[in-house]
């Protein structure tokens, strides 16, 4: 497994525009094959900041997959209009350490 990387940086006034075309876009993403899930975390000081993590089986599940798809283009359709400027995408491996969950 491998892990998508993207931090998103969203046009000033648009970041409840972009949250709804996100969650419309998603089914998009979730139906390539190799795909295993996705997280997208809004900032908590940066307004219109965003981090993307997809989960992969591997890194052509989305470059050779996804990237080549129609479904990819509708996405690029709904979500590229936002970014500013375009975000870098990089692939992470395995973690190199696993903790585990804090006990209540």
């Amino acid at each position: 497994m491998i892990v998508e990387h993207a931090l998103l940086s969203v046009r000033d006034g648009q970041s409840a525009a972009f949250e709804a075309a996100m969650r419309q876009a998603i089914p998009l993403i979730a139906a390539s094959s190799g795909f295993l899930g996705i997280e997208v975390r809004p900032a908590v000081e940066a307004a219109g900041l965003y981090l993307l993590l997809v989960r992969w089986d591997d890194v052509s599940s989305h470059r050779e997959g996804f990237r080549t798809s129609d479904r990819y283009q509708e996405w690029r359709a709904l979500l590229h209009g936002f970014y500013e400027p375009m975000p870098r995408v990089d692939y992470f491996g395995p973690s190199l350490i696993d903790s585990p969950a804090p006990s209540e």
